[in-house]
C-alpha cells in the first residue's frame, strides 16, 4: 500500500520571501499631574444625594403611571370569555384602556341604563371590533359613579364589567 506522502505532492514556498519594514520609532511623552485628594466622605455624600433623587424620581412615576391608567384585558389568558378585570375602581379623569387579549372579536359598549346620569354613552362605547391580540381601545372617565359595559358578540356569554369611578 502507497503512503500518503508519496500520493500527494505538498509545494513549497521557498521562492517567497516576506517584506519587511522598519517598526516606526514611538515617541512618547507624558505630563504627571498631581491630583488633589477628594475626601471620601463628600463624594460619598453626593452618590447617596443623587441615589435618593434617583429613586424618589422613580417611584414618583410609578405611582403617577398607575394611577393615571388601568387596563383591563378583553379574553382570559386561558381563552376565556371575559373581561379581566372584571370590575375596577379608579379615580375620575383617570385612563382605563382595554386590550384584545386573545384573537376573539371584542368591542366595549356601555350600557346607556347603567351609566351615571349626563353621561353620553355614545362618547365612550367602541362598537367597532378589536379583532386581534394587542389591539386596544381606551377611555377616560370623568364622572363619578358606576358604569356598566358588555362585549355585544359576548354578553350573552357573560362578557359584563364594571368600572366605578370616584
Amino acid at each position: 500500500m502507497a503512503s500518503i506522502a508519496a500520493a500527494v505532492a505538498v509545494p513549497t514556498f521557498t521562492g517567497l520571501k516576506a517584506e519587511t519594514r522598519a517598526a516606526p520609532a514611538v515617541v512618547s511623552t507624558s505630563t504627571v499631574v498631581r491630583m488633589a485628594p477628594v475626601r471620601a466622605s463628600a463624594s460619598s455624600d453626593a452618590l447617596r444625594t443623587v441615589g435618593k433623587a434617583l429613586v424618589a424620581g422613580v417611584s414618583s412615576l410609578v405611582l403617577v403611571a398607575s394611577a393615571n391608567a388601568a387596563t383591563v384585558k378583553m379574553g382570559g389568558d386561558d381563552g376565556a370569555l371575559g373581561f379581566y378585570p372584571s370590575s375596577l375602581s379608579v379615580a375620575a379623569g383617570e385612563t382605563v384602556t382595554f386590550v384584545n387579549n386573545k384573537a376573539f372579536p371584542h368591542n366595549v359598549v356601555f350600557d346607556e341604563d347603567a351609566v351615571p346620569a349626563g353621561v353620553k354613552v355614545d362618547d365612550l362605547t367602541h362598537e367597532d371590533y378589536l379583532n386581534g391580540p394587542g389591539e386596544s381601545f381606551s377611555v377616560t372617565l370623568k364622572t363619578p359613579g358606576t358604569y356598566e359595559y358588555y362585549c355585544e358578540p359576548h354578553q350573552g356569554a357573560g362578557m359584563k364589567g364594571s368600572i366605578t369611578v370616584s
